[in-house]
């Protein structure tokens, strides 16, 4: 660590002029933004955009991932002194990322928060900058798919699950987030056949020809070949990458709305992530940190591990 910049450094989500640089600000003090980047709403010059949704309304087990955001921007203060173990490079130092803040929505008005959650998407794709969405619970992917495929076309998508949330439901405007990759598919924003779902461990009628890695295959395979897999389904397809951090065992993420056993252990997860580097990463999510089920904070650093993961995978072919 430079000693020199701790003593000086504080407040970074404000007051650092440069958008590159790792940060020593104390990790228990100063405004709480995503790896002590700086809030702005200037997308001028900047790589990769991370952004929060804190929208819980669509769960069907135990709420609080509205919280999510907060607590992952908090749990990353731990990680940006130094480059991230096992990538070969410095996002932090060689790109520019912006902490774009949350999205502001009236939380009594469901039925208008999807469109409100799409345009503020568009928005930063606008500016021809991919995100990295905090969330929230998983509903809040469905809109940014919209987002995305409107810019890319249709889609690939990596969706790191417990649940493969393909319940049939043919009402469009019903918010439920063990729907939106049903709805993704039937509504043509999502390519099933070069898409993949990897954690699998919960019962699905219909995968919408969309191929699944349970855990256990992950486990007994283990994950180069789950990578090698992923890798030749999505191919060089525009993709996106969701995970739902209950694709964790509740050993590793117990603050999630609906935990299972048996899923991926962190190192599992990491080693997955990891080795997609060089895939057509367009965007991405963590989503269903809930952080009253996460008293330890576990959850939460997981999360924002996986935040960072995603952003050098986000930012791996821009080197």
């Amino acid at each position: 660590m430079a000693l020199e910049d701790a003593k000086g450094q504080i407040d970074l989500a404000f007051t650092r002029d440069d958008l590159k640089g790792c940060a020593f600000e104390n990790t228990f003090g100063g405004a709480m933004s995503f790896l002590r980047r700086k809030y702005t709403k200037d997308l001028k010059g900047v790589d990769l955009c991370v952004t929060g949704i804190p929208f819980d309304q669509a769960v069907t087990n135990r709420p609080g991932t509205r919280f999510g955001p907060r607590a992952i921007r908090e749990a990353s203060t731990l990680q940006p002194y130094d480059p991230p173990y096992g990538w070969g490079f410095d996002p932090l130092s060689e790109f520019a990322i912006a902490d774009y803040g949350d999205l502001a929505f009236d939380y009594a008005n469901v039925v208008g928060t999807p469109a409100a959650i799409q345009a503020h998407i568009a928005g930063i794709l606008e500016a021809d900058v991919g995100t990295v969405t905090l969330g929230g619970d998983h509903f809040i992917t469905l809109p940014i798919l919209k987002a995305y495929a409107a810019k890319y076309g249709q889609l690939s998508v990596i969706q790191f699950d417990a649940h493969s949330d393909l319940w049939a439901d043919d009402d469009m405007d019903r918010v439920d987030h063990g729907t939106f990759m049903y709805k993704a598919v039937k509504l043509g924003l999502v390519d099933p056949k070069r898409s993949v779902q990897i954690g699998i461990r919960t019962d699905c009628d219909d995968y919408c020809g969309m191929e699944y890695i349970d855990a256990r295959t992950v486990h007994e395979k283990g994950t180069a070949w789950t990578v090698s897999r992923a890798r030749e389904i999505v191919g060089d397809n525009s993709t996106y990458v969701t995970f739902d951090i209950d694709a964790l065992d509740p050993a590793f993420a117990p603050g999630t709305g609906t935990p299972v056993w048996g899923g991926l252990a962190s190192w599992q997860a990491a080693a997955i992530l990891r080795d997609l580097a060089g895939i057509n990463m367009v965007g991405g999510d963590i989503v269903e940190v809930s952080p009253p089920y996460d008293p330890s904070g576990i959850t939460a650093i997981a999360g924002a591990h996986v935040a960072f993961e995603l952003s050098c995978l986000a930012l791996w072919n821009k080197r």
